[in-house]
């Protein structure tokens, strides 16, 4: 009995959230009858599931009753028989920096004198590579852990209060089924800025470039990068609340990249609804792999939310001194250049939690 509920409760809490209490009895019954041999029982057994959504955690307990033998001589027929099990979900939602290549020798690299600090999560790398991770010169990685599908370069450099862990399973794209929405025609061309102005969301074919002392608005909204680059010079700003940019390219040729140079000031945030939600930065998935995307803003950088660039070699530097508290970040291959924050607090901007599950039993 007590086995055939730590067996039901282990496979049923990841999926209790999403059944009705009527679907998670009928579950928990099947299967445990399923497992127990009730033959030694009276009438069988008894079986209650109870999910505590806040804890994460599904209770299973079993009651029943056998008939006695030599008890039976001093008048109890019977005995009363239980057992228990709590299990909950460990280890959800804790990534913020996912590398997706699943093959490459420093898929995800901080190098130079670079310190990257991921508060309160996790990096995990897809690549099998028996250097996948690298960590190398005087740089340093801080996290909640570190998860990589092949092999580090680098291991002493790393610092994570739930360890360092290799050869685990690849970590699914949160993000694969996220759907560009649709774009037609050019709003603007080849658009340049360099004093103070807001613009609206629309399509920006053949690129935007701001320049030194360009201070550029962005009103909420979807602003497609349909072919040219995005460019942020050094001494130029880039601010905006509500805003996803995507980078497309109408005729499948001349495929946009980004530039955040060196002292460039950005501040973008995400969308909190629509279909767009949680995401600044989104990359057409037709790009080819290997294009560079280089944010680069330093401390004064900061992009909140999800930036997804999935066939995109990234290089990151900045947020050291933004106090972050949500970026994430998923792309294809990922270069740390400079000192670097992230976080994953994001309840407010609707961003979706990645990484592993597990599960375990709590008593």
């Amino acid at each position: 009995m007590q086995a055939a509920v730590d067996a039901m409760a282990l496979n049923l809490v990841r999926s209790a959230s999403s059944l009705t209490g009527d679907q998670l009895s009928q579950k928990t019954t099947d299967g445990f009858n399923a497992l127990f041999d009730g033959s030694q029982t009276q009438g069988g057994a008894q079986v209650n599931a109870q999910y505590n959504a806040q804890a994460r955690s599904l209770a299973v307990s079993a009651t029943g009753s056998i008939k006695t033998d030599f008890m039976g001589v001093m008048g109890l027929s019977s005995l009363a028989v239980g057992a228990r099990a709590v299990a909950v979900v460990i280890g959800d939602g804790t990534a913020c920096v996912l590398a997706l290549n699943k093959n490459a020798s420093g898929a995800a690299i901080a190098q130079g004198s670079t310190t990257v600090n991921l508060s309160g999560c996790s990096l995990y790398d897809n690549s099998g590579n028996a250097t996948a991770l690298t960590v190398g010169g005087l740089a340093k990685l801080s996290a909640l852990s570190v998860g990589v599908v092949g092999g580090i370069s680098g291991n002493t450099s790393i610092t994570a209060t739930n360890g360092v862990n290799t050869g685990i399973s690849p970590i699914p794209d949160p993000y694969a089924k996220l759907t560009m929405p649709f774009y037609s025609g050019c709003d603007a061309h080849n658009f340049t800025a360099k004093d103070a102005v807001t613009i609206n969301p629309g399509v920006y074919c053949g690129g935007m470039k701001l320049n030194a002392g360009a201070d550029v608005t962005l009103n909420p909204g979807i602003y497609f990068i349909d072919r040219g680059d995005l460019t942020v010079n050094g001494g130029a700003k880039l601010t905006g609340t509500g805003v996803t940019i995507i980078f497309t390219s109408s005729t499948m040729s001349n495929w946009p990249t980004a530039s955040i140079n060196g002292g460039a000031n950005i501040s973008l945030t995400p969308p909190t609804d629509g279909p767009m939600v949680g995401v600044s930065m989104y990359a057409d998935r037709n790009i080819p792999v290997g294009n560079t995307f280089s944010f680069n803003g330093g401390a004064s950088q900061y992009l909140g939310g999800a930036i997804y660039i999935p066939t995109g070699d990234v290089t990151f530097a900045g947020g050291a001194g933004t106090g972050a508290s949500c970026t994430k970040l998923i792309a294809d291959t990922i270069t740390f250049t400079g000192s670097s924050n992230f976080a994953i607090d994001c309840k407010g901007y609707g961003t979706k939690a990645f990484g592993p599950v597990g599960v375990r039993l709590a008593s």
